[in-house]
This record gives structure tokens, C-alpha cells and sequence, in this order.
């Protein structure tokens, strides 16, 4: 039966319609992969020596501190990026397949996911370094192994959680509140954690209680999707109160409103659409990593630049990568009427440029940090305006991923809104500003840095229409393998 799921896996993933563009990403993933186990290798081995000639104390002592913070942050990582265990359950519901192997086979899938063997390459060095060093076997090999569980124990966390938005932001916001009360000494909750870690390696057999809790989780979620899993599951919407949303104002502007207001109503009424706009509200705050000096890493001048454009393209970013896949499940429907791209696409691009001037008025308490830190905020909009907007709009052509609007995250049935996919595809967005700021700052003046940016989104902005034509004879040429995808299941 396991060769039967393998065999409808590789069949679904060749017979894609978007096979060229998954392939990519497979390879820039595996690339990423192999970038991640040589950082892992490379502090597993040095991690231990480097604590030590620090003089920061005991190194196993220092790395259980604040091992609750690796594991909560591997906990939203993974909740972000790992796929969920994704089946398409209607077509085998109909065979004699027991159930059972089904739930199985997909929880199977998570658990040899990279998210969980990837930590090995960490652990592993780091324990050999510990027997080198003279602790005791028993105790590295029980402190490992508790280790390696609750890393285990983090994948049924996500897989129960995953649907359940609120828990996860309440349990993201608590450590949030936790870490920058032990920045500024007001508590530190590592006092009461790493008790605990210290104990695997010092009683042992407590690794038992790491591995019975992730025989509880697994069990729990082997339960939970079996009892759901059957034909009607998510069929059945939730009743609630109708209400009309007419947006009459925007009616003066053509056909251009008519598109603004179903995008208006789909982020309104969509729960994968307001997951978008939720994440690009809380990428307003990710300059504070850089602008405080919270990281030293991020010390750099060039580095401004690439908060500014997190800043100020949250919603590019989140929901702008998605275009046209937001409008997947009544795309045929748009491409059977008298709609010109061109105006299709326009709305699109006008509803980027309000979200990211609102960004950028949102974002304007950087100025407690100097001119300077609210400046790049400014340019980076500019910048995200003038030349991101337009290369999300070319993507868009290329990505043909269906959304289902009625899910969000939901095991056996959707992928993630904010996925690995994403932020590949972003990284040659923030690449390119980089290299310009750079050329400015290092070649004349910080300032001219700035204005080289700040002048490449206002070239941008004054080629729109040539650069709308040609990104509409795209769409065009993309048209019918978009429509061939959507019809796919995603």
C-alpha cells in the first residue's frame, strides 16, 4: 500500500501542469536544505568551544537556557512553512483502502520531513563533542534522545494546531511577551525551563516522559483525522448572518471599482485572504530587528534597506505573490466574459500601492529611531510601488497554484497561504534593491544610496504603461495553461 501512495505522489507530481515551475522550487529547496545542514554541522561541532572560550559557563548549561526558544521558534517556522500532510482523500474514500493507512501514510509523510530529521545535524556533532569532552554516555546519549522527541512532539503540535489560528498567535504573542521581558531583565522564563533540559542529562531515564508525550500527540492526531475523515468533512458551512456590501463609491471608477470591489469582498469574507492581510500587518514590525540593535548581524547600512522593503510590502509580499491564484476557483468564469486584462490587472496593482502608502503611514513610529530608519521605509515603498509591484504581477503568470478560499491550513485538504514557495519567489524582490542601495552607499554617499533606490521606483513608475502592456501579453500567452491548472487539485 505504501508503494501504491508513493506511485499516485510522483504520478501527481510529473503530471502537474505546473510541473517546470515545482521542479524549480524542488531544486532551489533542496539547495536551501543542504545550506541549513551545513549551518547545523557547523555549530553542532563549534557551538560547544565557542560558549566555552566565551567564558559564558558550562556550554550544555547554556544551550539548555534557551533551548525553550529553539524550540518555539522551531514550533513557528514550522508552522509557517511546513506543508501539512496533504491527501486527496475523495478519490481513495470510494476504494476498499482501509482508513486507517490512509491517516497513516500522510501523518508519515511530516514525520520524514526535513523539519524534523534537519535538526540531527545540530544535535548530533553537539553530542559527539560531549562525549568527547568527558560527560557522561548515559547522560548525553538520554538528554539527546528527550531532545530529539520533543523536536518530534513539535510536528503533532503543528499538525493539531495548524487549523486553529487563534491558538497558535495567543502562544506566538505569550513568548514574544516572555523574550522581551528576559531582554530587559523584568523576567526571565528560562529560569523555569531549563531545570528540565539540565534534568535529561542528569536523570535520563526522564527522556521516557519526552517520548511518551509524543506517542500522546501522534496517537491524538492519528485519532482526530481519522474520526473526520469522510466524504462530508468541510462540506457543511457555517450558518451566519447575510449581509450586503455594496462599496457604492467605488463605483465611479468603471470597471476598474467593479474588480476593487470583489477584491475588497474577497479579503473581507475569505479566511486565506484575511490570514494575508493579517500577515502583512505584522511584517510592519519586523524592522524592529533591525533598527534597535537587537541583532548585531543586522547592524549593516545595506540591511536598512531590506527592512524597509519588508516594511512597507507586507501585503506585495503576502498577497501579491497570489495573483491571479486568489481568483483560481472562478477564473474560468472571468476568463468567459468581455474583461480585459489590462483592467484586471490595474486593480490588482492599485489595491498593492494603497496597502503599501498604508503600510508606510502605519509604519511611521520608526521615526523614534531617526530619520534615517523611517527613511528607508520611504524609499523602500517607493522602490516596492515602482518596480516589486510589477514583478509580482509578471509571477503571478507563472504561478499556477489553485487556492481554496474556504480553508486555511487545513490538513488533508490545502496548503499553507505563506508557504516555502512564497519566499523563494520573494527573495529576488529583495535582492535587487540590495545591490543598488549598495552601489550608492558605497561608491558616493549612504544618501546616495537611498536616492539611487528611491530613483529606480520612480524610472519604474514612469515606464507603467509599457511595462503593463507587456505583462498583459503574458497573461495572455499564460492564459490557457492557467486555466488547465486551476482545474487541477492543488
Amino acid at each position: 500500500m505504501l508503494k501504491h501512495f508513493l506511485r499516485l505522489e510522483w504520478k501527481s507530481f510529473f503530471r502537474s501542469a505546473s510541473f517546470r515551475g515545482n521542479l524549480v522550487i524542488k531544486i532551489f529547496m533542496v539547495f536551501g536544505a543542504l545550506y541549513f545542514m551545513a549551518v547545523f554541522l557547523g555549530l553542532g561541532i563549534g557551538a560547544f568551544y565557542m560558549i566555552e572560550n566565551q567564558g559564558w559557563g558550562d556550554p550544555l548549561v547554556v544551550v539548555n537556557r534557551y533551548m525553550i526558544y529553539y524550540l518555539v521558534g522551531d514550533l513557528y517556522i514550522r508552522y509557517m512553512l511546513q506543508k501539512m500532510p496533504i491527501t486527496n482523500i475523495k478519490p481513495l474514500l470510494y476504494l476498499p483502502i482501509n482508513k486507517s493507512k490512509i491517516v497513516g501514510y500522510s501523518l508519515g509523510k511530516t514525520v520524514v520531513s526535513f523539519f524534523n530529521w534537519g535538526h540531527a545535524f545540530f544535535f548530533v556533532p553537539f553530542s559527539v563533542v560531549l562525549l568527547v569532552e568527558g560527560y557522561s554516555p548515559i547522560g548525553v546519549i538520554g538528554w539527546h534522545l528527550g531532545m530529539m522527541a520533543l523536536f518530534f512532539c513539535n510536528n503533532f503540535i503543528n499538525v493539531l494546531v495548524n487549523n486553529k489560528d487563534n491558538v497558535f498567535y495567543m502562544l506566538l504573542g505569550l513568548f514574544s511577551v516572555l523574550g522581551i521581558c528576559q531582554y530587559y531583565e523584568l523576567f526571565n522564563i528560562t529560569t523555569y525551563t531549563s531545570p528540565f533540559f539540565d534534568a535529561l542529562y542528569a536523570q535520563p531515564w526522564m527522556a521516557l516522559f519526552t517520548w511518551g508525550l509524543l506517542i500522546a500527540l501522534a496517537t491524538s492526531a492519528f485519532t482526530y483525522f481519522k474520526r473526520h475523515m469522510y466524504l462530508d468533512a468541510g462540506l457543511a458551512g457555517k450558518k451566519s448572518l447575510a449581509k450586503t456590501e455594496d462599496y457604492a463609491w467605488l463605483n465611479r471608477f468603471g470597471n476598474l471599482g467593479t474588480f476593487l470591489k470583489n477584491d475588497i469582498k474577497l479579503i473581507r469574507r475569505n479566511k486565506r485572504s484575511k490570514t494575508a492581510v493579517i500577515m502583512s500587518f505584522f511584517f510592519i514590525f519586523y524592522g524592529l530587528f533591525f533598527f534597535t540593535g537587537a541583532v548585531e548581524a543586522y547592524d549593516g547600512p545595506v540591511w536598512k534597506i531590506f527592512a524597509g522593503i519588508f516594511i512597507s510590502g507586507g501585503f506585495l509580499f503576502s498577497f501579491g505573490q497570489f495573483v491571479p491564484s486568489w481568483d483560481s476557483s472562478y477564473y474560468p468564469l472571468m476568463m468567459s466574459q468581455n474583461i480585459r486584462y489590462r483592467e484586471y490587472l490595474t486593480s490588482k496593482w492599485y489595491l498593492i500601492l494603497l496597502a503599501t502608502v498604508a503600510s508606510t503611514i502605519l509604519a511611521s513610529f520608526y521615526l523614534y529611531f531617526g530619520w534615517d530608519a523611517y527613511l528607508a521605509v520611504i524609499v523602500g515603498a517607493i522602490y516596492n510601488i515602482g518596480v516589486n509591484s510589477y514583478l509580482v504581477l509578471w509571477g503571478g503568470a507563472y504561478i499556477k497554484t489553485p487556492i481554496d478560499l474556504t480553508s486555511n491550513k487545513k490538513a488533508f485538504g490545502d496548503k499553507q497561504a505563506f508557504n516555502s514557495k512564497t519566499l523563494l519567489l520573494t527573495l529576488p524582490k529583495l535582492i535587487l534593491p540590495l545591490g543598488v542601495y549598495a552601489l550608492g552607499h558605497y561608491i558616493i554617499s549612504p544618501t546616495a544610496g537611498y536616492i539611487f533606490v528611491g530613483m529606480a521606483g520612480v524610472i519604474g513608475f514612469g515606464f507603467r504603461n509599457k511595462v503593463f502592456a507587456m505583462i498583459e501579453s503574458i497573461y495572455k500567452r499564460e492564459k490557457y495553461k492557467t486555466l488547465a491548472a486551476y482545474k487541477q487539485k492543488a
